[in-house]
């Protein structure tokens, strides 16, 4: 792999984190999205999903004590329930699946009308949740964005939202490497050393997000994170389409 690209991941690795540290969301849709232009899919998500787990679990301790734990233990039971029934099924979608699906889910989600959008804090529903997002994630490599719908209705501030939502992706992102892994494989030609620097500009990232996130009004954070979510899922869309065309050319 040449200089330039390892720069590009590495780079996409640290605005990535930085994202998602502000966010909560959408950082880890243009990770996955830029690891995909180097690698194949499953070797991809592991990738993904290592790099994902390193900056969620810094985000974890410097926020923990905002972590809503009901919320939690509902979410990872319903995702240890959906990846043991999607390891039966054993799919392993296209790059251009991949890439459709990360640009459908936002405006799919946008068409639900907003007084029938779910609430995190009712009954059953981190549990639900947990169960949907998980089983997406397993086939668009992200579910963040359906799990922010969860969110979007409760009176939960900013700082619990990043905080359980970082500890509920840490259960996602632990789900897919270990689904991948075991299903496809992983391209073994990948020096393995490369992890080291790649986790520490997650961990840099993370760390850079609090002091923006500190100077966040609840409304500008919102606003941000939807504007930011279509931007980048109108992206991924064009991408979509060009490895379609690409494919029946």
């Amino acid at each position: 792999m040449s200089v330039v690209a390892l720069a590009a991941i590495g780079m996409t690795v640290f605005v990535g984190s930085l994202i998602s540290g502000v966010f909560g969301i959408a950082g880890g849709m243009i990770m996955l999205g830029v690891l995909l232009v180097f690698f194949d899919v499953p070797t991809a998500m592991v990738l993904f999903s290592l790099l994902a787990a390193t900056a969620n679990a810094w985000r974890v301790a410097s926020w923990w004590r905002h972590i809503n734990w009901r919320i939690l233990w509902g979410y990872a039971t319903g995702g240890f329930i959906a990846t043991v029934l999607m390891a039966f099924i054993a799919f392993v979608p296209s790059k251009a699946m991949v890439y459709l699906l990360l640009g459908l889910i936002p405006y799919l989600i946008e068409l639900l009308p907003r007084d029938r959008h779910p609430n995190i804090e009712w009954n059953g529903m981190a549990f639900f949740s947990g169960l949907v997002t998980t089983a997406i994630q397993l086939v668009a490599g992200n579910g963040g964005l359906l799990l922010d719908v969860f969110f979007q209705k409760s009176l939960i501030d900013r700082k619990t939202t990043v905080a359980t939502k970082a500890i509920c992706g840490t259960v996602g992102n632990l789900a897919r490497m270990f689904y991948f892994g075991a299903v496809a494989g992983i391209d073994e030609s990948i020096p393995w050393w490369t992890f080291v620097p790649a986790a520490m500009l997650a961990i840099a990232g993370t760390m850079v997000a609090p002091y923006i996130l500190e100077r966040m009004s609840d409304q500008d954070f919102r606003r941000w994170t939807r504007q930011l979510i279509f931007i980048v899922s109108a992206v991924y869309l064009v991408r979509a389409i060009w490895l379609f065309w690409a494919a029946t050319d």
